[in-house]
């Protein structure tokens, strides 16, 4: 489960019907497509290390005590292995106000970003909140939740909105009734995308 190519156009989930990622946390399908955003980075890692599943707990300390010599990628997946002291959820991932949760979340983005060839600079830092928002949804607003996760798709084929774009969003998602926030929402990532294809 590759990351899409840069340039791809965002396809559709048969689970949700939503584009592929965007439907997450609530879809399956999404959420499985999101962690593996994560999870093969790490495969990945770890059989450079020579290391076995075993080893995970042992190689996820070590990355999580330096952050900044890795990719985002491998310490957001080294904190799924770790268990906090404080709450007993994955380290970072507890509730909004535990202590060794909210300090791991921080020093996560401490952790490297490369962006990938093809897409504006930024764009990978983009990739990288909006899964993590996606992955830890309740420590956010439902608004912020939705415009992350539909421009999701969007980011993984190498958009990035400039700050006005994502104002527009923002605030469409604000005065949108909550029944059609969604739909309106997506739409306007849509559009954003033909403006700038067409472009």
């Amino acid at each position: 489960m590759a990351r899409p190519v840069v340039g791809a156009a965002p396809r559709r989930c048969a689970e949700c019907g939503g584009y592929e990622y965007g439907g997450a946390p609530d879809c399956a399908a999404c959420r499985e497509l999101v962690d593996a955003v994560v999870e093969d980075e790490w495969r990945s890692f770890r059989s450079g290390w020579d290391a076995g599943e075993e080893e995970d707990v042992t190689l996820a300390a070590m990355v999580a005590d330096e952050p900044d010599r890795h990719d985002w990628r491998v310490v957001d997946a080294a904190l799924d292995r770790l268990v906090c002291s404080a709450c007993g959820d994955r380290l970072s991932r507890g509730p909004a106000g535990c202590p060794p949760c909210d300090l791991a979340h921080g020093f996560r983005y401490a952790a490297r970003e490369t962006d990938r060839p093809g897409v504006p600079p930024g764009n990978e830092h983009a990739v990288r909140v909006n899964v993590s928002v996606v992955r830890r949804p309740h420590v956010t607003s439902a608004n912020e939740l939705l415009v992350r996760r539909l421009l999701l798709p969007a980011l993984l084929v190498g958009f990035l909105p400039t700050t006005e774009e994502a104002q527009r969003l923002g605030a469409l998602v604000r005065r949108s009734p909550p029944a059609e926030r969604a739909r309106r929402t997506e739409e306007a990532v849509e559009e954003l995308l033909r403006h700038r294809r067409a472009g």
